[in-house]
């Protein structure tokens, strides 16, 4: 079986779309199925072992692509998707009409349900009254173009994901499938980590590094450090606590710069993080470790004492980066989704709280570290999370689906 992983501006060190496809190849490797990964030209020619076609991300991009892809017999085509990854351009959305006679497709909807793509010569006012209409047809998408409507199977990671598609796309009800997110990084997993390392001496080294007691209680964020991370609430809630907790330490683990915030943008946006730390006297409080290596990354989060993730739009289980910080034993405080994600239990996988809410947040982390027992339970309850995510059933999930559009596409 041959699988060719498409990934618009495939960069893993900088993007977490490329960094699942990066995973998801590797594990099919391992699984004996081969996989190959198609990005943007100008990526492939930064990057060993990838191939690439298309200048942009255009219509003209996307037909490039479907020449490159019926040039390398493929047997399966798998679309990763999201609108940052192309560039938040349309082209790869008519791929499935490029390959009409050629390998099916699949698309893996990371993101659904934000965006929608505005033709430049209609109307804003007669594109939102054809896309409903267009939609319930099952012809086109105005997030996806024809991805999702024409690939064989579209694959969501979460049930909010899978609420909208249904609502939007009903004729896809049975080429729908649920494959979950996996885990960034597990602890046994980090390149160069040192296993044998005392714990309690890791955590003293750290709080060294950043100019704390040794036991001085750390808040962890880890990921892209971005708008809707909802940082200025974290920063906010860490204000509130030094009042009481005068050495606390507040580490976000993560670069700035992404495929979605790039350039001026993430510095600009890194500045304004800056100023509210300094208007807050929070000074050497707060530390942005910048992209971190994989060790690194483990290690600083096992010497942390609770993971808050405050996404604006409310946190979910496709978060990897909530499942990093699960995977490594921590007690997570997150804002409630809108739907709230069932996997997410207050008191048990997560403590919840509402969204926008420096108060809350601050009173939810304080009780994490003040009550231990709460934490232990919400530590090992997000363990258990993070199993249901492994590697090894989202590959055999793929492959299920992969053979399963296979003997399809046959008949």
């Amino acid at each position: 079986m041959r699988i060719a992983l498409v990934c618009g501006e495939y960069d893993p060190e900088h993007d977490g779309v490329s960094d699942y496809t990066r995973r998801l190849a590797a594990e099919l490797q391992a699984s004996d199925a081969e996989a190959v990964i198609v990005t943007s030209r100008q990526r492939a020619a930064a990057l060993s072992g990838v191939r690439g076609a298309a200048g942009a991300w255009t219509f003209v991009g996307a037909a490039q692509t479907a020449r490159l892809l019926l040039g390398l017999r493929v047997d399966l085509v798998h679309v990763q998707f999201a609108p940052s990854a192309y560039e938040f351009r349309p082209g790869i959305g008519l791929l499935p009409l490029m390959l009409c006679h050629g390998p099916p497709v699949v698309v893996t909807l990371h993101e659904y349900g934000w965006w929608k793509w505005q033709p430049r010569l209609l109307p804003g006012a007669v594109a939102q009254a054809a896309w409903p209409r267009l939609e319930r047809a099952g012809w086109w998408d105005r997030e996806t173009l024809m991805l999702a409507p024409r690939s064989a199977r579209v694959v969501v990671t979460n049930d909010v994901h899978l609420r909208q598609v249904a609502g939007r796309l009903p004729a896809s009800g049975p080429r729908v499938a649920r494959i979950p997110i996996g885990v960034n990084l597990l602890p046994a997993q980090a390149p160069g980590a040192d296993r044998d390392a005392d714990p309690a001496k890791v955590r003293e080294a750290v709080r060294a590094e950043l100019g704390a007691r040794a036991d001085a209680p750390v808040v962890a964020h880890f990921g892209f450090a971005h708008p809707n991370k909802g940082l200025e609430d974290v920063i906010e809630a860490v204000g509130r606590l030094r009042r009481v907790r005068t050495d606390l330490r507040l580490l976000v683990v993560g670069g700035s710069e992404s495929l979605a915030l790039r350039g001026h943008q993430a510095v600009a946006y890194r500045r304004r993080l800056q100023q509210l730390i300094s208007d807050r006297g929070l000074g050497r409080s707060v530390t942005f470790t910048g992209y971190q290596p994989a060790a690194e990354v483990s290690r600083l989060l096992a010497a942390a004492d609770v993971a808050v993730f405050a996404f604006t739009h409310g946190t979910t289980a496709k978060s990897g980066s909530l499942l990093t910080a699960l995977a490594h034993g921590l007690p997570a405080v997150a804002t409630v989704a809108d739907p709230p994600d069932p996997l997410l239990r207050d008191g048990r996988t997560a403590l919840l709280v509402p969204r926008h809410d420096p108060a809350a947040l601050s009173a939810a982390i304080d009780l994490v570290l003040s009550d231990r027992r709460l934490a232990d339970r919400l530590a090992r309850s997000g363990k258990a999370l993070v199993e249901r995510h492994s590697w090894s059933s989202i590959t055999a999930a793929h492959r299920r689906l992969y053979a399963q559009v296979l003997h399809e596409s046959r008949r």
